[in-house]
């Protein structure tokens, strides 16, 4: 962050100074919300949380280093005392990323906003300093905390904007003014907490309208090939640039196809011309997360060789999204298991056959280990049945569906689309099908696992990987780490 004194501090959150002995001390470290990240000069922001009360870690972190503590009581350490600590760490990030003057992308989307995320910001950092969050920190909390590790020498900034409803993303674009805007695609992601994809769309189309007018610089990336989000070009007074397969779309994939690898490959066209790509990352669904991370990268001023070079190389940087790692005997794990909703659950199916086709000829069998697809309120019944057959006419070998209902209305969908005996198995928890799989796996398969975060899926990758000493390793095939 950007060096600020404590009064400074204080005057920009409206906050108390408590047990403060010099109100002109500079805070030079990180922002951090987590006492065991505080650097000596950085400032420990105490949230009281459902479970944790980061105000009972503020010594220890003053006694780590911390210049001081943002808090909603005094503690008896030195600390600004807010009313409501949330409003007040947005307010500083915004005070900060107005100072700085950087650029800043905001970025959403149903699905694949953290990869995406991930590939603009391997992309942009190549032409100048760039600050992207880790993982998905896209809420009211993990936002700002982002934003405020930039510093002056910041040309970018990439963020990464989650939404629970209406007005979240309205809220987090006004803590952190977004130049251009890129809206991925509007699908079922909690769709039982939004009411339907109309809502989700509402939601979403927040960004662009936080947007500048064209002529004050404002971009707005919209996927052509979904038509909800093609309809907020009406929404944005900022100038719009498509991406996606369409004919009139800026930034463009030809002649799209995947590898005996099952990574994708694609000539990439822009206005300024058109140079081949071939991913490192799997699935086809890449591709259009990479038009547009080419989008903004394009707007930006990186030549299109150097952006089709760029993204041929960049790699997987947030941790358990399509992890590819394949171990001694042959077997291939594919660790996809932070989350999960109808539309990324179809594209990891597809991305499972395409890595798996060139094994079968061998001998070698797709598994889909699947779990509960949360947040989708009334479609749950429908969507998990719908994924159920999909991996019967898909032809993925075996399906292990994990857990509960969900998992019960997985295997239901594929027994009722066609399969049979053991083709589809519905086993109550992890350890019954890290079990499973032991018992049955074989050189040359392929195990997709994938649910929603709250599944805890990644167990099942991990154990396999364990079982081969490789858990935690860099993946074999693709992505910059395995994390």
């Amino acid at each position: 962050m950007i060096s600020l004194s404590l009064a400074e501090i204080a005057s920009i959150v409206g906050g108390q100074q408590y047990d403060i002995p010099d109100a002109d001390r500079q805070v030079t470290g990180p922002v951090v919300a987590d006492s065991r990240a505080v650097r000596p000069g950085g400032l420990f922001v105490a949230f009281a949380g459902e479970r944790v009360d980061g105000h009972d870690f503020a010594r220890g972190a003053v006694e780590a280093g911390a210049v001081a503590v943002l808090a909603a009581r005094p503690l008896g350490v030195p600390a600004i005392v807010v009313h409501d600590v949330t409003a007040a760490l947005g307010a500083l990030a915004r005070a900060v990323v107005e100072r700085l003057g950087t650029t800043v992308v905001g970025l959403t989307g149903s699905a694949g906003k953290t990869s995406t995320k991930d590939l603009i910001a391997q992309l942009l950092q190549r032409h100048g300093p760039t600050v992207w969050p880790e993982g998905n920190l896209n809420n009211e909390i993990g936002l700002p905390l982002t934003a405020l590790r930039a510093d002056e020498t910041t040309r970018h900034l990439v963020l990464e904007m989650g939404a629970r409803g209406v007005g979240h993303i309205r809220y987090l674009a006004a803590l952190t003014p977004p130049r251009i805007g890129v809206v991925l695609n509007v699908g079922s992601a909690h769709i039982g907490e939004f009411g339907g994809r109309a809502q989700i769309a509402e939601a979403k189309g927040e960004l662009v309208e936080a947007l500048p007018a064209a002529e004050d610089g404002g971009i707005a990336v919209l996927n052509a090939d979904d038509p909800y989000v093609r309809a907020m070009t009406a929404r944005t007074k900022a100038r719009t640039v498509l991406f996606g397969e369409a004919e009139d779309a800026a930034v463009r994939a030809v002649n799209v196809r995947l590898t005996e690898l099952g990574q994708p490959a694609f000539t990439l066209h822009t206005p300024s011309g058109c140079s081949d790509v071939t991913m490192r990352l799997y699935g086809e669904h890449h591709v259009s997360n990479a038009l547009a991370a080419a989008a903004v990268a394009h707007e930006l001023g990186m030549p299109v060789d150097e952006i089709a070079t760029a993204l041929s190389e960049a790699g997987t940087l947030s941790r358990w999204r399509m992890e590819v790692t394949e171990r001694a005997d042959g077997v291939t794990v594919v660790n996809d298991a932070y989350n999960a909703n109808p539309e990324s659950m179809r594209a990891a199916l597809r991305a499972l056959v395409a890595m798996g086709a060139a094994r079968q000829a061998k001998g070698g069998r797709t598994w889909a280990v699947l779990g509960e697809m949360a947040e989708l309120g009334e479609e749950s019944l429908a969507e998990h049945d719908a994924v159920g057959r999909l991996v019967v006419r898909l032809n993925v070998s075996k399906l292990v569906a994990v857990g509960g209902r969900e998992a019960a209305w997985l295997d239901m969908g594929a027994k009722n689309e066609g399969s049979w005996g053991e083709e589809s198995v519905h086993v109550s928890d992890t350890r019954a099908a890290v079990d499973l799989l032991r018992s049955e796996l074989r050189p040359g398969d392929v195990v997709l696992v994938k649910a929603s975060r709250s599944v805890g899926l990644e167990r099942v990758a991990a154990a396999l990987l364990d079982d081969a000493g490789l858990s935690g390793a860099a993946g074999a095939e693709g992505g910059a780490a395995a994390r």
